[in-house]
């Protein structure tokens, strides 16, 4: 009886894989960009949507040559004062200066925080678990801690429980409530949308000016054991969790 012969196994990554681990962009968008010519393999425009990356292929993305990175996952209890960006022309401190020591690999925040507030900040080069925290259709989910100028009026917390109309459309919150133990300044909100300066301009609808804003719970991650500026890379569990949500 003649026997199947074992198949060999397939050498290289995907290429779209290849640029999404190295911190590009998500494997959909990848394809977007092998299909307009922007990626090269070997000096030559690769347009080939299967094509698998060897060890022995140079991959360059827009000119710059690329490297397949181990998926790294850093999560920063962000102080005040430092811009969610990965640079800034007017020389500002940013994020990218907390965590400089904290890996190799080209990693950077997902979705932001504005420069006043602080708290939780994950970074990673996982372009495709990047892409998929920062989708509305993922409803991650994220609690802050707030404390305005004034005790908050109890119908304000109902209304926003309920929902109220923004420029840009309507907003509810998840939870909302005071801080069990705390003056009526204080409140925590839970949310899962990722519009900009969101829960700042919930609270400005309302008649209130914002005095801290802290960012306590991302995707079920929370601040144990992370002083403020300090990092630490996720554990295998907490990065399973993630992709599963």
């Amino acid at each position: 009886m003649n026997k199947k012969k074992p198949k060999k196994p397939s050498e290289g990554i995907r290429l779209n894989k290849f640029i999404a681990h190295a911190g590009i962009c998500s494997r959909r968008e990848a394809d977007m960009h092998i299909k307009i010519g922007s990626v090269k393999v070997n000096n030559k425009v690769m347009t080939e949507m299967g094509y698998k990356v060897k060890p022995t292929d140079e991959v360059q993305f827009d000119g710059q040559r690329l490297k397949a990175e181990k998926p790294t996952y850093v999560l920063l209890n962000k102080p005040k004062g430092f811009l969610a960006t990965t640079r800034d022309e007017k020389g500002r401190k940013t994020v990218m200066d907390l965590v400089a020591n904290a890996t190799k690999a080209r990693i950077v925040p997902v979705g932001r925080l504005d420069r006043p507030t602080t708290g939780l900040l994950l970074f990673t080069n996982d372009g495709d678990l990047a892409k998929k925290l920062t989708h509305p259709s993922t409803g991650v989910k994220k609690l802050y801690h707030v404390v305005l100028d004034k005790n908050v009026n109890g119908q304000h917390l109902q209304s926003i429980k309920e929902g109220i109309t923004l420029d840009d459309g309507n907003i509810k919150a998840d939870e909302v409530s005071y801080v069990q133990g705390a003056s009526k300044r204080e409140v925590g909100i839970a949310l899962h949308s990722g519009r900009n300066r969101i829960v700042r301009r919930i609270f400005e609808y309302l008649g209130y000016e914002v005095i801290t804003l802290d960012r306590v719970l991302f995707a079920g991650l929370t601040k144990k054991d992370l002083p403020r500026g300090h990092w630490r890379h996720l554990s295998q569990t907490e990065v399973q969790q993630l992709k599963m949500l």
